[in-house]
C-alpha cells in the first residue's frame, strides 16, 4: 500500500517504472535506516530480565546469588559481541543478522521450555550457557543493523548512533505492551514473545541492511531530526500509557488497543523515509533523461583517480616508510597513527584513550545494569506491590531511551557548535547517575520512581557517547570490532558489581534476617530479604564506583580536548566529490551527481546541488560492500 501511494505521488508511470520505484525504496540508504529502526525496537529483550526473573528463581529455586549469576551471564552475552564484529569485518551484514536471529530463538526458547516444565530442569551452567546465547544474539543485531547505518552516515553518527540505540533503549517498553496484549500477565509466555519476535523482525529485513556508498546530504540531519519527533511520540505515549497502567486494571482489550497504537506510532517513519526516496527517485530519472550542461553527470569509482604526475622541475614529496594495514598488525602496536585516522584493532586495544574509556564505562555502566537488573528485588525488598515492577522497567526503558537520542543528538550539536568533546558529557553523565544509587541506597520513600529516572538516563546516555567517541578517535576502517570490544565494559562491571558486591550482600543480610526469624536455610525455599539494608550497602559501593568512573573520565576530556577543537569529519568532506559550482566555492544551482559503485547506479541528491557522494574506499578501506 505503501509503495502504491509513493508511485503515485511521483506521478503516472508504467509498472515497469513503478517496480522500479519499488526497488529504489527498497534498497535506498533511508530505507535501510527505517528497517534498522525496526530492528533495535525489538532488541531490548535483555532490558526485561526483572518481568521474568522471578519465574526463574520460584520454578527453577535459585536463591539471589544464582539469579544475579544468570543475569551476569545474559549481560555477558548482550555486550560481549568480538565475535559478531570479527564476522561482520569479512561477510556482509545479512549473515550477521542471520546468526542473531537463530541464537535468539535458540536461547529463550530453551529458556522458555525449561520455565513452563516442558522440558527436564537444566543445571545452572546450562541455563547460564541458554540465557547467554539469547542476549548474544543482540550484539549480531547491534553491529549488523547499528554498525552498517554508522558507517552509511558518518557525518551524522551522534544523531545516527542515539536515535537508533534510542530505540533499543526504548524496546523494553515497546515489548511490555506486545506482552500484554497477546499474553496478558503470563510472565512465562514473555520469555516466549522474546524468543520469537526479535529474530522475525531481523529476518524481514536482510536483504534491506547493507553498506551503501557514502554520501553528503544537505536535509540529511533535518530528516533524521524528524524521525527523532517521531520517536519522542512514541515514547511520550508509553509513559502516558504506563502511568495510566499504574493507576487503573487494563483489561487484554484495552492492552490490545494500547499495542495497536504503539505499532502505529513505530512504523510511522516510513512515510518521512519513502518521502526521502521518492524525491531522490525523480531526481535520479530528471538526470538520466535530461543530461545536458545543466545536469553534469559524475561517475565515481571505487578506488579515487591517482594524483596527476609531478613536474620534473617539482621535487617530490620524501616517501612514508611502508605502512601495515592488517587488522592484527603486531609490529605497529605501540605506534598508533594520530587521533581520529584509521587504527589498526591492536592499535586501539592497547592505547591508553581505550584503556581510560574502558575504565570508565565499566564502573559507570557496571553500576547501573546492576541497578536495572535487581529493579524487581529492590522493589520487593523495600515494600512496593509487585504490579509496581511493570512501572519500573518500563519507566528505565522510556529514560534510557531519552537518555540515548539526548546524549545523541545534543552531543553532536555541541560538538559542532561549541566544540564540547564528547568526553565532557560522559563525565557529566556519570556524575548524575550517583544520585539514582544513592537513591537506592538510602530507600527514599517513593524515590526508587526517581532512581528508576535517572538510572535509566544514564545508562542510555552513556552508550551513544561511548560508541561515538571509538569511532572518532580510532576511526571506522575496524569500526565493527572496536565496537563490540567498548561494549564488553558493561558486563565486565556487572559481574564485579552485581554477582560479587550486590548479589553476595543481599543474600547476607537475608541470612541475617532468616536467622533472626528463627528459621533454617534448608527449611525455607524462598526467603527473600526485606528492608533498606538489603542494598544499602552495595550501592553505596557501587555510588563510589561510578564517582571513580566519573574521575577517571576526566582525564580522557583532558587529553582529547585538543582533538575535538580541530574539524574531525573534515576527511569525510575532503573525500567527498565536490560538485561544479561559483567560484566562492558554493555549489551550484542544478547541479546533479550520480555515484556509480559495482555496477549500481544510486542518486546521491537529495536537493539542487547540495549533495556529494564520496566513494565507499574512502572509509571503509578494504571492505567490500
Amino acid at each position: 500500500m505503501v509503495m502504491a501511494d509513493a508511485a503515485a505521488a511521483a506521478g503516472g508511470h508504467s509498472w515497469k517504472e513503478t517496480g522500479s520505484l519499488a526497488k529504489h525504496i527498497l534498497l535506498g540508504r533511508w530505507f535501510m535506516a527505517f528497517a534498522a529502526i525496526l530492528i533495535m525496537s525489538m532488541a531490548g529483550a535483555t532490558y526485561m530480565f526483572s518481568l521474568y526473573s522471578g519465574d526463574l528463581k520460584t520454578k527453577l529455586g535459585y536463591d539471589q546469588t544464582s539469579l544475579n549469576l544468570l543475569s551476569f551471564f545474559k549481560d555477558l552475552g548482550a555486550n560481549v559481541g568480538i565475535v559478531s564484529g570479527l564476522i561482520n569485518e569479512v561477510t556482509p551484514p545479512w549473515v550477521v543478522l542471520s546468526i542473531g536471529a537463530a541464537m535468539n530463538f535458540f536461547g529463550y526458547f530453551m529458556i522458555w521450555l525449561a520455565v513452563t516444565g516442558r522440558s527436564a530442569r537444566p543445571r545452572l551452567w546450562l541455563m547460564c550457557l541458554y540465557i547467554c546465547v539469547g542476549a548474544n544474539s543482540q550484539s549480531f543485531a547491534n553491529t549488523g543493523a547499528l554498525v552498517t547505518a554508522v558507517m552509511n552516515f558518518p557525518e551524522s553518527r551522534g544523531s545516527i548512533l542515539g536515535l537508533l540505540k534510542g530505540f533499543v533503549g526504548l524496546s523494553g517498553a515497546i515489548l511490555a505492551q506486545l506482552y500484554h496484549a497477546f499474553y496478558g500477565e503470563d510472565s512465562e509466555s514473555l520469555i516466549l514473545l522474546i524468543a520469537w519476535l526479535p529474530a522475525a523482525v531481523s529476518i524481514v529485513f536482510l536483504r534491506t541492511i547493507r553498506i551503501l556508498p557514502v554520501v553528503r546530504q544537505k536535509n540529511e540531519l533535518k530528516v533524521l531530526y524528524n524521525l527523532l519527533y517521531v520517536s519522542l511520540g512514541l515514547a511520550g505515549f508509553l509513559m502516558a500509557v504506563i502511568i495510566l497502567q499504574n493507576q487503573l486494571q487494563f483489561s487484554r482489550i484495552e492492552y490490545a488497543a494500547s499495542a495497536a497504537v504503539v505499532l502505529i506510532l513505530l512504523l510511522l517513519p516510513i512515510f518521512i523515509v519513502v518521502k526521502q526516496e521518492v524525491v531522490l527517485w525523480k531526481r535520479k530519472r530528471a538526470i538520466v533523461k535530461n543530461n545536458d550542461s545543466s545536469h553534469q553527470l559524475k561517475v565515481v569509482a571505487e578506488t579515487p583517480l591517482p594524483p596527476p604526475p609531478l613536474q620534473a622541475s617539482e621535487p617530490g614529496p620524501p616517501l612514508p616508510p611502508p605502512q601495515h594495514t592488517g587488522a592484527c598488525d603486531c609490529g605497529n602496536i605501540l605506534r598508533p597513527p594520530d587521533r581520529g585516522e584509521d587504527y589498526t584493532i591492536l592499535q586501539a586495544l592497547f592505547s591508553i584513550d581505550m584503556l581510560i574509556l574502558f575504565t570508565a564505562t565499566t564502573f559507570g555502566a557496571g553500576g547501573t545494569l546492576t541497578a536495572i537488573d535487581n529493579l524487581g528485588q529492590i522493589a520487593s525488598s523495600l515494600g512496593y506491590p509487585s504490579r509496581s515492577t511493570s512501572t519500573f522497567v518500563s519507566l528505565v526503558s522510556i529514560w534510557n531511551y531519552l537518555g540515548r537520542v539526548v546524549s545523541g543528538f545534543a552531543s553532536e550539536a555541541l560538538l559542532t557548535k561549541y566544540k564540547w568533546p564528547r568526553p565532557l558529557l560522559l563525565t557529566l553523565v556519570l556524575l548524575l547517575s550517583c544520585v539514582g544509587h544513592l537513591l537506592i541506597a538510602f530507600g527514599v520513600p517513593n524515590g526508587l520512581y526517581a532512581a528508576s529516572v535517572v538510572i535509566g538516563f544514564c545508562f542510555g546516555a552513556q552508550w551513544p557517547l561511548v560508541f561515538a567517541i571509538i569511532s572518532e578517535i580510532f576511526g571506522l576502517k575496524y569500526y565493527s570490532t572496536l565496537y563490540n570490544f567498548g561494549a564488553v565494559a558493561s558486563p565486565v562491571g556487572s559481574y564485579v558489581l552485581n554477582v560479587k558486591v550486590a548479589g553476595r550482600l543481599y543474600d547476607r543480610e537475608a541470612a541475617r534476617q532468616m536467622a533472626a526469624s528463627g528459621l533454617a536455610r534448608k527449611d525455607v525455599k524462598d526467603f527473600k530479604c526485606k528492608g533498606v539494608a538489603c542494598y544499602k550497602p552495595a550501592f553505596l559501593v557501587i555510588a563510589g564506583a561510578a564517582l571513580f568512573g566519573c574521575l577517571v573520565s576526566l582525564i580522557l576530556v583532558q587529553r582529547t580536548r585538543k582533538f575535538y577543537r580541530g574539524d574531525i569529519y573534515r576527511k569525510f568532506r575532503e573525500a567527498a566529490i565536490d560538485l561544479p559550482g561559483k567560484e566562492d566555492g558554493s555549489k551550484a544551482a542544478g547541479a546533479e551527481a550520480v555515484a556509480v559503485v559495482d555496477g549500481d547506479d544510486r542518486m546521491a541528491t537529495a536537493g539542487a546541488g547540495d549533495v556529494t557522494a564520496a566513494p565507499a574506499g574512502a572509509v571503509r578501506q578494504g571492505r567490500g560492500t
